[in-house]
């Protein structure tokens, strides 16, 4: 069993700069998949952000690179997404969520997509960016 805690959201104005923190408890395996998730209201939930839990490969949606950089602490278990010139279109519900396998499992070619895939997620940290 895994639990995710997410912190860190807030509001800011577009240009700005957030980062969100994601603590794990529980067992998670360097192949596992840890990441973020984000859901507008009447839209469906996307994939941001992915990094295997050992650290080694990132992926991320081509609508946040350049911008967000996923991360990890020195605590394995901590995942961080630094978010820089935010846009008003990122806005939403940012989710934590972990798989017990690799992050490329299913969807190979565009590992952000197939959020239902995740069986662990947290409560969500809302951001909010105004234009």
């Amino acid at each position: 069993q895994v639990q995710l805690v997410e912190s860190g959201g807030g509001s800011v104005q577009a240009g700005g700069s957030l980062r969100l923190s994601c603590a794990a408890s529980g067992v998670l395996y360097s192949h596992n998949c840890m990441g973020w998730f984000r859901q507008a209201p009447g839209q469906e939930r996307e994939g941001v952000a992915l990094m295997t839990t050992g650290g080694t490969e990132t992926y991320y949606a081509d609508s946040v690179k350049g911008r967000f950089t996923i991360s990890q602490g020195n605590a394995k278990n901590t995942v961080y997404l630094e978010m820089n010139s935010l846009k008003p279109e990122d806005a939403a519900m940012y989710y934590c969520a972990a798989r017990l396998i690799s992050c490329t499992q299913f969807n190979p070619i565009n590992p952000t997509r197939g959020w239902s895939d995740y069986p662990y997620w947290g409560q969500g940290t809302q951001v909010t960016v105004s234009s």
